[in-house]
């Protein structure tokens, strides 16, 4: 990142109109979050759970925004890529075999398990264009045989809905009604043989795929600001319309003493061969703030401006007064987006254990989207798929156009903290978009390879929950070794912020166990 100008700096609002006309970044990172977490991850762990990891998924949300903050201050008061800033964390470093530009250099623990992390979640981006590639395959097949296997598999689906409403209401005329329809179904699906999967989807996240190479190659931060709003907002409010209005239908309403359930730190069972427990922890490293999210936050946080409207710092009382009110700016930013995703992150998951939980069905496989759709269907009936889709390709291609911006930012820097190239702009804008070209096309690769997005959104999960307490201790370093006095904050702020590192430890050290045991 090209260093601050003190002829650049700006004075910090103070009225809260002008702190919201400021703030920005952390609703890129919530465009970036919906898709994946919350749209995919959180529904698969309230099927599995049912109400009962409800603790989890608020916990996860608002736990990680301490972190986020700590390290937003230290990009504020160094001006100091995350990358740069990590590799600085005292511990052990691996020197490389070969010294680029003339240079030995080393390479801290934290930033070599984060180029790991960095791998896994193209696996997390493969999935997620699986996901636009089945929303968009459902919703306009380019083939006769997409079209004959939509046909089919929405016949199955109504199929299961049906035979949940039976089992679950006690009036006799409608218990009739729906026996007579699902006979009917199940006799007519009988009789045909089930058509194999067609190739749309992937045809589909390939096209797909070469947009987003274009839009990432000319997009700039301000169109990609205003893209995460747009998108993401439009369906968080479908989205909490709909688990209101669900609350009208007796056979999907949710009570009172299953919320209650959700909140009582109770841990699920394991069932067959699913454990709940693996998804849910998994959910906890994605939903939220996750650690790739938490390392590119500096980077937006940089293109915003909030660094070098602040200025180096020089010990005065003209930085330490610019250094508190941007502070403050970037704190309401992430406390702002916080809430939105949360709100989102919650119904996702009430959805997922009152629909799918309650039907049996598990989001997974190459019917993940249609799986999903059917949390719409008690409310919107007939339209809800369509509904469903247009909401789905919006957070999946939100999810997946910022995640690899901010992975082109980020690996980017990374060259330069090796010292693979020089740490020019001109430099870092010739690499950003050759990686605005490679990172697209190896994510679809992934899905082509694997073919379950679910399955591959789960993988880049669970690296991002084994990277979280490496990020946490480097956000503790920087408040006890690098954090000017200016900026310290309050006891309690302290206390939040061990409790967040605690947390994560705990995640990854079971995750870890669960792997190798």
């Amino acid at each position: 990142m090209r260093p601050t100008n003190e002829a650049e700096t700006r004075r910090p609002p103070n009225r809260i109109s002008g702190i919201l006309k400021s703030i920005g970044p952390g609703f890129i990172l919530a465009g970036a979050l919906v898709g994946s977490g919350e749209l995919i991850a959180t529904t698969a762990t309230g099927a599995e759970s049912g109400f009962s990891l409800l603790w989890l998924i608020i916990l996860g949300c608002v736990i990680k925004v301490f972190v986020q903050i700590e390290i937003g201050r230290q990009t504020i008061s160094h001006s100091e890529s995350s990358l740069h800033a990590l590799n600085n964390v005292p511990g052990p470093r691996i020197n490389l075999p070969f010294k680029p530009l003339g240079k030995q250099v080393g390479v801290n623990w934290i930033v070599t398990c984060w180029l790991l992390m960095f791998t896994a979640t193209i696996f997390l981006f493969g999935g997620i264009i699986g996901g636009i590639g089945q929303s968009l395959a459902m919703t306009l097949p380019l083939t006769n045989e997409g079209q004959a296997f939509n046909t089919y598999q929405d016949e199955m689906v109504s199929l299961s809905i049906m035979k949940t409403r039976l089992s679950l209401t006690d009036d006799e005329q409608t218990r009739a009604s729906l026996l007579r329809e699902s006979s009917s179904l199940e006799t007519k699906l009988a009789q045909v043989t089930a058509p194999p999967a067609s190739m749309d989807d992937r045809y589909w996240a390939l096209i797909i795929t070469l947009l987003t190479v274009v839009l990432l190659t000319f997009g700039k931060y301000r169109f990609i600001e205003k893209f995460a709003l747009t998108l993401v907002g439009a369906f968080t409010l479908i989205t909490i319309y709909n688990l209101f209005q669900l609350q009208s239908y007796p056979t999907w309403a949710i009570g009172s003493h299953e919320l209650i359930d959700g909140l009582r730190f109770s841990l699920p069972k394991s069932v067959g061969e699913n454990n709940p427990m693996i998804t849910a922890l998994a959910t906890f490293g994605i939903i939220g703030v996750g650690a790739s999210d938490l390392v590119a936050y500096p980077y937006w946080c940089l293109e915003k401006g909030y660094a070098k409207w602040t200025g180096k710092s020089d010990g005065s009382a003209e930085w330490e007064t610019r250094a508190k009110g941007w502070l403050r700016v970037l704190k309401w930013d992430a406390w702002s987006a916080c809430v939105l995703y949360t709100f989102t992150t919650v119904a996702f998951y009430l959805l997922g254990a009152a629909v799918l939980g309650r039907i049996g069905l598990i989001p997974a496989g190459s019917e993940m989207i249609r799986t999903l759709a059917v949390m719409y269907a008690p409310v919107f009936g007939g339209g809800a798929q369509l509904l469903f889709l247009f909401g789905a390709i919006a957070v999946l291609y939100s999810t997946f156009f910022i995640g690899n911006a901010g992975h082109c930012r980020l690996a980017t820097d990374a060259l330069c903290v090796l010292n693979l190239t020089k740490n020019r702009e001109s430099t870092r804008a010739r690499w950003m978009k050759t990686f605005a070209i490679t990172l697209p096309i190896l994510c679809v690769g992934t899905y082509y390879t694997v073919g379950s997005p679910v399955v591959l959104v789960l993988i880049g999960g669970v690296a991002q929950a084994l990277l979280l307490p490496m990020v946490a201790f480097a956000a503790l370093y920087f408040r006890h070794r690098r954090c000017p006095s200016a900026l310290r904050p309050s006891r309690l702020w302290d206390v939040l912020l061990f409790a967040s590192f605690i947390a994560f430890s705990v995640v990854g050290i079971y995750l870890v166990y669960v792997n190798l045991s």
